[in-house]
């Protein structure tokens, strides 16, 4: 299992955090996200077939971007 933590910029509120969970737990091999909207961080915890690249991409496409 793999893990990931994400500075996330767009992130203003609790409802932010839970659309990039509900988004990202429909990826296959998605096994845990939590978020604080107060740091603006999630953390993804994933396995195969999940990637980074995927969770990542599933990020831009909710307008939720990676920072850096």
């Amino acid at each position: 299992m793999e893990s990931t933590r994400f500075s996330i910029p767009n992130i203003s509120c609790g409802h932010c955090v839970m659309t990039i969970k509900r988004e990202l737990s429909e990826i296959q091999g998605v096994k845990k996200v939590e978020g604080d909207p107060e740091t603006k961080e999630i953390v993804v915890e994933w396995e195969a077939p999940a990637t980074l690249e995927g969770i990542k991409a599933i990020l831009k496409e909710i307008n939720y971007p990676p920072a850096g």
